[in-house]
């Protein structure tokens, strides 16, 4: 008896050992000689993109992977999503998952996404915060008197945002079902001609990511109402939260994170998960991130995958609430 239990025991050591093996070797085998792609659903410049390729140089210069970004804008993020589901299980192409994109299953019913079963989650990366301004011509110095003033002239002032189903035109939508309110919402191709045409009064209020109007709002060509942040924002010391302004439903924050195809191997997941928090642990990325208005996040695969499926539920009651019709 004594030997088959030494015999036995030996054998399960000689399991696990092999076992131990094996994933080591699979780790080391990740990506091998392939190339890592990174398949960003906007144009250069956005911050998916600059993130993307913080990230990407990061992972590059420290572990000698080959990391190319590619850009694949348009069809609301629809583009890029289709890219990194067309290719094989391995972990080998990465989709830049943000707060927009988690809108796009309620935007889009036809294309059939399912973000929560069709990727597996990587990692959160970082989380940034929007600030609600106006033209100085608005006579509102508040939500509450902005508020007010679209109740008393429904439909009369526009807001801006940098296309359907970006962070910008979600808040946007959620601000006028919270708050009851009605003003129309013009889409822009990218950051810059919004800022613009926001300055000359073309347009009368947005929602904007706080590096975009930070120093417009410091020279007062544009007026800062709050930020929807829990608390306030370094860059913005004297501007409110919408919390304090008794506003709590309209706090947002435009995360950014990784994820890739379902189905893709475990000890591959695991490791972009340590090369990305490991990058976050840089003060030279740390810093980065603080330059564009975002703060390092990191943590486990789970803990990301939660968040996506909890924004997945959050944004999509609020387009089916609020109705919005996608114009492409």
């Amino acid at each position: 008896m004594l030997k088959r239990s030494v015999v036995c025991s030996l054998a399960v050591a000689s399991a696990v050992l092999l076992a131990l093996l094996v994933r080591a070797q699979a780790a080391e085998s990740f990506p091998g000689d392939a190339a890592i792609r990174i398949v960003v659903p906007v144009g250069p410049g956005g911050p998916p993109d600059v993130i993307s390729r913080l990230i990407g140089r990061e992972m590059s210069e420290a572990r000698g992977w080959r990391v190319v970004i590619e850009n694949r804008p348009g069809a609301l993020t629809t583009i890029a999503i289709a890219d990194v589901l067309r290719q094989r299980a391995d972990a080998l192409s990465i989709f830049p998952m943000s707060s927009g994109a988690v809108a796009v299953p309620a935007l889009l019913p036809e294309k059939g996404i399912r973000l929560e079963t069709e990727f597996a989650p990587v990692a959160e990366i970082a989380s940034g915060y929007l600030v609600l301004v106006t033209h100085p011509s608005v006579p509102a110095k508040s939500v509450a008197e902005l508020i007010a003033l679209l109740r008393a002239q429904p439909d009369r002032l526009s807001f801006s945002s940098g296309g359907f189903g970006t962070p910008a035109h979600l808040i946007g939508e959620l601000f006028k079902l919270r708050t009851g309110t009605r003003a129309t919402h013009v889409p822009y191709p990218g950051s810059q001609p919004r800022v613009a045409d926001l300055l000359n009064g073309t347009t009368q209020f947005a929602f904007f990511n706080t590096p975009a109007v930070v120093d417009h709002i410091a020279t007062g060509r544009l007026r800062a109402l709050a930020v929807t942040a829990p608390t306030r924002v370094a860059a913005l010391r004297d501007v409110p939260t919408v919390g304090e302004q008794g506003f709590p439903d309209l706090l947002m924050a435009d995360w950014q994170g990784f994820v890739v195809k379902n189905g893709s191997p475990q000890h591959a997941i695991a490791l972009l998960n340590e090369a990305v928090n490991n990058a976050l642990a840089q003060q030279r990325i740390r810093a980065a991130l603080a330059r564009i208005g975002y703060e390092p996040v990191g943590g486990t695969p789970s803990e990301f995958g939660e968040l996506i499926r909890s924004q997945v539920a959050h944004w999509g009651k609020v387009v089916a609430e609020s109705g919005i019709k996608v114009q492409q």
